[in-house]
């Protein structure tokens, strides 16, 4: 039986992943890893970034160059066939300069955080911010009161508008909401965030989300997009701001999209289990992610969907690593390991459906701190 196969009967049986302790431990997951696993190229590191630009400058070139000469109705089709494809790409850079922040780009973290500011700046992200913000969510996940990012909500806070939208019409509305609006919306005002007594926001060096020794940091941070929004002003009285929508906007949030789409599947599932600080501890937080399987963009996503488990039990393993150790340490995972094969159209569709706000289980009173989602 193949492991999406097993995963499906697994949610047809039982619609759950285990909450017991492991009967192994995070050692024992990486004795299994084979030791060449761990070791960050910088050069082959680099070629990815090489590759990764060199087609982001090709399709600029190609729709810069060549578009204006298409005759007009065909043109409606090449400039969204150009934003697609340079969304995907720059999707692309965008997870590089993730692993950056994880420091699973090379051997020297001076440098892995020049590339990663300055890959992450230029698709406006505040490099440090989010690095700081996403190893909060790393050392959390799966905690109801620490984990940073995509955190459910118990039926008691669902806002009373929630069920006008528990409808088709309503959740495509809140799914076309969510991936246009939802990362801008985080960054800026922590939306579907870890709640904080008060305003928190990644542009701000005295956030709630960030310690006090990390404030310069997030200066520098703010600093490089407002380097890029220069570039962007710039570009616009030069080139116009149509030209720059059609060539940067529109990709950039179809790459934004792409970003809270694969997180959104990655860390939302009907089988997915989150913990109160009763129940909840490290290696059983870093299970509770699903694997995810996006087809051909594997590759352009430099297999981000498909290795996010191994992910978080091992962030510093670089991408182009990740699949052999996801493979070594799957036997031992078992069960705790999970994976969806659902085509991400549908599963997006039914998470949207399925996981609306979390509860405890009334039936289990040894299982209280143990929260599942709900539709």
């Amino acid at each position: 039986m193949g492991a999406d196969t097993k995963f499906e009967e697994q949610i047809r049986t039982r619609q759950r992943l285990p909450v017991s302790t492991p009967p192994f431990t995070l050692s024992q997951l990486k004795k299994a890893i084979p030791p060449h696993c761990f070791k960050r190229s910088l050069l082959r590191s680099f070629s990815y970034v090489i590759y990764d630009l060199v087609l982001v400058s090709l399709f600029y070139h190609i729709a810069t160059s060549y578009f204006h000469l298409i005759p007009h109705p065909l043109s409606y089709i090449a400039w969204p066939v150009y934003w697609i494809l340079q969304g995907c790409t720059l999707t692309g850079v965008w997870v590089i300069a993730h692993e950056c922040g994880h420091h699973a780009f090379s051997d020297y973290q001076l440098l892995d955080d020049v590339i990663g500011l300055v890959l992450h700046s230029a698709l406006l992200v505040p490099y440090f911010s989010w690095k700081y913000s996403h190893r909060r969510h790393h050392s959390n996940i799966g905690s109801m009161e620490r984990d940073e990012a995509f955190v459910p909500k118990p039926k008691s806070k669902i806002s009373w508008y929630n069920k006008y939208f528990n409808n088709p019409p309503g959740r495509l509305i809140t799914i076309i909401f969510t991936l246009t609006l939802g990362w801008p919306l985080y960054l800026a005002f922590n939306v579907s965030g870890r709640p904080y007594d008060r305003f928190a926001c990644h542009y701000d060096p005295y956030s709630p989300i960030f310690s006090d020794r990390e404030s310069l940091q997030i200066y520098i941070s703010d600093l490089g997009i407002l380097v890029t929004a220069s570039v962007l002003y710039r570009l616009a009285m030069a080139k116009g701001l149509t030209w720059l929508v059609r060539v940067y906007g529109v990709p950039l949030l179809i790459t934004n999209g792409f970003l809270v789409l694969i997180t959104y599947l990655q860390h939302t599932h009907p089988s997915l289990p989150h913990y109160d600080s009763s129940e909840w501890d490290w290696l059983r937080g870093a299970l509770s992610t699903v694997d995810r399987d996006c087809g051909v963009l594997h590759k352009v996503f430099h297999n981000i969907t498909d290795t996010h488990v191994v992910h978080h039990l091992f962030s510093t393993i670089p991408h182009y690593n990740a699949m052999e150790a996801t493979t070594a340490v799957k036997p031992i995972l078992g069960d705790y390991y999970g994976f969806d094969g659902t085509p991400i159209y549908k599963a997006l569709w039914r998470e949207a459906r399925e996981c609306l706000y979390v509860e405890p289980d009334e039936d289990a009173p040894n299982t209280k701190g143990v929260f599942w989602y709900r539709n």
